[in-house]
């Protein structure tokens, strides 16, 4: 196809969904373009081996970001899905929706329509959770999403549970419906032990359409302009510059990256990022590539005083055992991200809906993968999910292969360093509870002797890591808004034709895992353009805690530890 209906940039999350809703009729063409390759790998497919792609060139942009200032200038990682399923294909599998406050709160700072009971019907249809439908959940959607082994292959994901509930936190029996709050067990988008990504789950299926092409290994220059209406894109392939032209409409989904880069190589965006880079403006409009913002963590470890932890299997005999398994039955530690116990909590009164995340693993780990120190061990990767930082992403140069500057600001604020220090006295409070004395040795990271703010404030600017969810650089916003993109259509002000969906377009980040919210967007905004007419919103109650303006958690807890916060309980 030279021309096409829809021509989609980008097969990750979004893209992947809008090429398998909008090429459901067969009489509109689609063509969808992918700058990576196939997904059709091993250490794709497998849960347990989700750091392998992250570390491979083949699947990751590999972007950095520019020194950071708020981090003593660190240089990090911030990998991007490069192929089919995009960062669904190299993330961590954890499916989080977020609060239903955070989907209200992007209304509220004006893009209308996006709010909970309104985006409810699209996280239903877009899921199929094992334990089947109810009010909250949706049980015949493509994307597959379990609770691993259900927490039965290691008592160290209890354990976590029960201390966070001696702590004085409710436990939760799904973060996804009524209760985000609390302690319970995490979900994930794998399927049939086999991770679900968005290539997997919504591409896959429809492949053999005749009205749907895919074409990989293509590297998108720019969007064709006709004065203020998108007409097409060019690209590279195999060394060859094509065209390929859109009788409706331009849909970029290429990831907070690469939507906003793409845009501002096309003439569109800030005057003055164009300029230095040397790309005549077309069309000014000075949000593009602002709003960035992004997950932090930390990893909070201790030695493990029984020989039960993930740590033991790490030798390559036990990982053949492991694969083994998988290959035959896509079963046991093969089908799991081992992320199978988790937290959100409130970090102070006066809050409604949490704002700090645990992920508990059995194990002690790098980032890489391999052990984080001889021995047994475990972890919490733990960080605030509301960061008030903001960065942006600007082009270098109209060349595409040339990576743009990406600077996130992390804790650059007050607010960002306060909410750290609680995380962290909180966290030590929690794991200091009598559930885990069975197993709590020694805490290794960050130590006993970090305890004073200044402590906690060095160990944090150096040992912090992205989670690895970018957002919010083409925000959907109100019309009196300069900094917005995005109409709440998710069309691109002042472009006719034109439009952006993927987690760019969020107006603010959501409190978990973006991978969830990106596919329900993108299944909102395919009836959007579709010219649909949209689900009834769905009004479902969701917990608060009725004392949230007095007190940080529901209860009290068992065994205060010396160092935490005083007056917040």
């Amino acid at each position: 196809m030279r021309d096409a209906d829809y021509v989609i940039v980008g097969a990750g999350s979004a893209g992947c969904v809008l090429a398998a809703r909008l090429s459901e009729d067969p009489a509109i063409r689609v063509v969808l373009l992918e700058a990576g390759g196939s997904d059709r790998s091993l250490i794709v497919r497998m849960p347990t081996a989700l750091s392998m792609p992250m570390n491979t060139r083949r699947f990751n942009w590999g972007f950095e970001t520019a020194p950071e200032p708020g981090l003593d200038d660190r240089i990090l990682d911030c990998p991007r899905g490069l192929g089919l399923g995009g960062s669904s294909s190299i993330n961590g599998m954890v499916y989080v929706r977020g609060h239903a406050e955070d989907i209200n709160q992007w209304e509220s700072n004006g893009a209308a329509g996006w709010n909970y009971a309104a985006c409810l019907p699209y996280y239903q249809r877009a899921e199929s959770w094992y334990r089947g439908a109810d009010r909250y959940r949706g049980g015949s959607g493509p994307l597959g999403v379990c609770a691993g082994n259900e927490m039965r292959l290691n008592p160290l994901y209890q354990a976590f549970i029960d201390a966070g509930c001696e702590a004085g936190y409710p436990g939760t029996q799904d973060y996804n419906g009524f209760q985000q709050e609390g302690f319970g067990s995490m979900h994930m988008t794998v399927d049939r032990g086999c991770r679900a990504s968005a290539s997997r789950a919504y591409l896959d299926p429809v492949r053999d359409r005749k009205n749907l092409r895919v074409i990989t290994g293509t590297l998108v220059n720019r969007v064709l302009l006709d004065g203020v209406r998108a007409t097409g894109v060019e690209y590279e392939k195999d060394g060859n510059v094509f065209q390929v032209y859109a009788r409706s409409e331009v849909i970029l989904s290429a990831g907070s990256i690469g939507s906003p880069t793409l845009l501002q190589r096309s003439g569109i965006g800030s005057p003055g990022i164009l300029e230095s880079a040397g790309v005549p403006v077309i069309h000014p409009l000075e949000g593009v590539g602002r709003n960035l913002q992004d997950h932090l963590e930390v990893y909070f470890q201790y030695r493990c005083l029984e020989p039960i932890s993930l740590n033991s299997r790490l030798r390559w005999w036990s990982k053949l055992q492991i694969g083994l398994r998988w290959l035959l039955f896509k079963d046991g530690l093969g089908a799991t991200n081992h992320f199978e116990s988790c937290a959100f909590i409130r970090s102070r009164a006066g809050i409604s809906a949490p704002d700090i995340q645990y992920h508990f693993l059995p194990g002690a780990m790098r980032y890489d993968g391999r052990a984080a120190f001889d021995g047994h061990g475990f972890q919490v990767h733990v960080g605030p999910n509301k960061p008030t930082s903001r960065g942006d992403v600007a082009i270098r140069s109209a060349d595409p292969r040339q990576h743009p500057r990406v600077l996130f600001n992390y804790i650059t604020t007050e607010k960002d360093r306060a909410d750290w220090r609680l995380c962290i006295r909180w966290t030590r409070e929690i794991l200091g509870q009598s559930a885990m004395d069975r197993f709590r040795g020694q805490e290794i990271a960050p130590g006993e002797a970090i305890t004073a703010d200044d402590q906690i404030d060095e160990w944090v600017r150096q040992n912090v890591e992205s989670a690895y969810h970018p957002s919010c650089t083409c925000k959907i916003g109100a019309d009196n808004d300069p900094a917005a993109v995005l109409d709440a259509d998710c069309r691109v002000r002042g472009i006719d034709q034109l439009r952006v969906i993927d987690s760019s377009a969020f107006p603010s980040i959501t409190n978990g895992n973006l991978n969830a919210p990106t596919i329900m967007l993108a299944e909102r905004a395919a009836d959007l353009v579709a010219g649909k007419t949209l689900l009834e919103p769905l009004e479902a109650p969701v917990w608060v805690d009725p004392l949230w303006r007095e007190r940080q958690r529901s209860g009290e807890p068992q065994r205060p530890v010396p160092g935490t916060a005083e007056g917040t309980h």
